[in-house]
């Protein structure tokens, strides 16, 4: 939801405001310069530099009188490199912080408080907790619709991150309308070369793939992609995440040796920005895990998985839903190559921890429980292979759609 762009605009928006007659007095000199310093390091992409410029920023503006409106501003631009750094469980806190903040000084319906909201909600989407995304941006997308207009983008922007949360849980007909709708404003105020429109675009073109319209699906990706490499150059995590997503969808059509390029490219964007540790890497290791298996290179394919599973066991502990996807992973390598019982170990880890997610009867448990009733009957266990059957049979009934697409990069 909140990409490096989106953080890098924020921030220039903050230090205009700090140049605004009564927002950076002569008593917040410190203050002012830390946020013109995170502008820059922003924009240049150096967000560890950013992230220790708003802790000072954030500091100083805890000395001013209470209510002062530089220290919710801090906080919120805090939270925001936070999470783009992969440090989701400190910018809940800071996110949280700054709502508080701001619903007390501004009152609940202010634009600075959907900012945070959404930059919340991003937090819990990465978490798995559907139940409070769909709140929170929901609030959001009033706020801005009352105060702005219906045709703002901003509200496109509220639009698209909606949009991501229901394409997530496999709803996927809400998600395009939203998508198409966030598209069609933007282009409308911009024209349809612009920046802000890749985003939109972007997501959806992975729905369009996830859909079966595949033609329509590569056009949307590519076309985001032109539009990023044109705006941001060739190695911004934007573009990157446009890489990821394209290959994931070559993955998905057989073409494992052009999702293999296109990820490699990504990676090494990903990793020369955010690090080897980021959730993005974690992402994109995923996509390049299952382009090896494709082709396959298991010995590979399992050594990438291991490797994104570390990521994400490190962000989310144990029990994320992106954990459990990396287990399953694995546990087809494995079972692939007869290590039956590390395999079903594996599965049955993956599928605990989504049913505690997701509940029982969710549709992201198909994979796994197809794989877990190939594995027991390889392993000759026919009557456990049955029931598990019945159950995937029993939740493809209730979920004539399907589940949500496989993990991909989202961005605005």
């Amino acid at each position: 939801m909140t990409s490096s762009k989106t953080s890098a605009a924020v921030l220039a928006a903050a230090v205009l405001l700090a140049l605004q007659p009564g927002t950076a007095s002569a008593e917040g000199p410190e203050w002012s310069d830390a946020m013109k310093a995170a502008d820059r390091a922003s924009s240049e992409s150096r967000y560890d530099d950013a992230e220790q410029f708003l802790r000072t920023a954030v500091k100083e503006a805890e000395k001013f009188p209470p209510g002062d409106r530089r220290l919710d501003l801090s906080l919120s631009l805090l939270a925001t490199v936070l999470y783009s750094r992969g440090k989701h469980a400190e910018a809940e806190r800071t996110y949280l912080q700054a709502v508080a903040i701001l619903e007390k000084t501004l009152g609940p319906g202010h634009l600075r408080v959907a900012q945070s909201l959404t930059g919340l909600a991003a937090i819990y989407q990465m978490q798995g907790k559907y139940r409070d995304v769909e709140p929170l941006l929901q609030r959001s997308l009033v706020i801005r619709e009352k105060v702005l207009g219906p045709e703002h983008p901003d509200v496109a922007a509220s639009l698209s991150n909606l949009a991501n949360s229901y394409s997530a849980q496999g709803k996927s007909t809400e998600a395009e309308i939203l998508y198409r709708r966030a598209v069609a404003i933007l282009e409308k105020i911009y024209g349809p070369d612009d920046l802000l429109v890749a985003g939109p675009l972007n997501n959806l073109g992975v729905l369009s793939g996830f859909q079966g319209n595949l033609v329509e699906g590569e056009r949307l990706l590519k076309r985001a992609l032109r539009i990023r490499e044109a705006a941001l150059g060739p190695k911004h995590p934007d573009v990157a995440a446009t890489l990821n997503n394209l290959g994931g969808f070559y993955n998905s059509q057989g073409k494992p040796v052009e999702a293999e390029h296109l990820l490699k490219r990504a990676l090494a964007i990903q990793e020369y920005v955010w690090g080897p540790e980021h959730t993005a890497v974690a992402t994109t290791l995923g996509h390049l895990g299952a382009a090896y298996e494709r082709q396959g290179r298991q010995a590979e394919a399992e050594s990438t998985f291991k490797r994104s599973l570390a990521i994400w066991e490190k962000a989310l502990g144990p029990d994320g839903n992106e954990v459990a996807g990396m287990l399953g992973n694995l546990a087809r390598i494995y079972g692939s190559e007869g290590k039956y019982p590390e395999a079903e170990s594996l599965l049955k880890r993956s599928l605990a921890i989504l049913e505690h997610t997701r509940g029982v009867r969710a549709p992201e448990l198909v994979g796994n429980l197809e794989n877990y009733a190939g594995l027991l009957r390889k392993m000759s266990r026919d009557t456990d292979a049955t029931e598990v059957e019945a159950r995937v049979e029993a939740i493809r009934a209730e979920n004539p759609s399907g589940g949500p697409p496989t993990r991909v990069i989202r961005s605005q």
